[in-house]
């Protein structure tokens, strides 16, 4: 009987812990990011990175990311295993789209939040720059 009870403990210990850390993803406070140096791209949203392999664009992002993503993503871009590894992104055209609307959006799924959506905090300039200096930090991935 005393087995069975520890058993519960460890199983209920266990699934806090799970939502502790599926919670803490939607804790990120959100920094905003000085795009003042970039070319200001406006209002409407583009489709591609206009700053692939813009110098600014990537020191920029390295902080941006460092500040708002690195949290779940890793430091640098190397992930821990929590989040997927950004480096592994593709360059193809589809991938700017798809990471910008999910920067924009977040992840949710089944009613919990695995990605806070960062819409209203951070501006295109500053999603680009982040996604240029992503592209950046594929070499690091061999």
């Amino acid at each position: 009987m005393k087995v069975a009870a520890i058993g519960k403990l460890i199983g209920v210990v266990a699934a806090m812990g799970i939502a502790t850390v599926a919670h803490a993803h939607g804790d990120v406070t959100p920094q905003v990011v000085d795009t003042h140096e970039l070319k200001q791209l406006g209002a409407d949203w583009l489709g591609v990175n206009p700053y692939r392999d813009n110098k600014k664009a990537i020191q920029i992002g390295s902080s941006a990311f460092n500040q708002n993503c690195a949290r779940c993503h890793g430091l640098e871009a190397v992930s821990g295993g929590i989040a997927p590894d950004l480096r592994k992104l593709d360059l193809d055209p589809d991938t700017d789209v798809y990471f910008r609307d999910s920067v924009r959006r977040g992840k949710i799924r089944n009613g919990v939040t695995y990605m806070p959506p960062f819409e209203g905090v951070l501006n295109q300039e500053a999603i680009w720059a982040i996604k240029s200096y992503l592209e950046s930090r594929r070499s690091s991935l061999q």
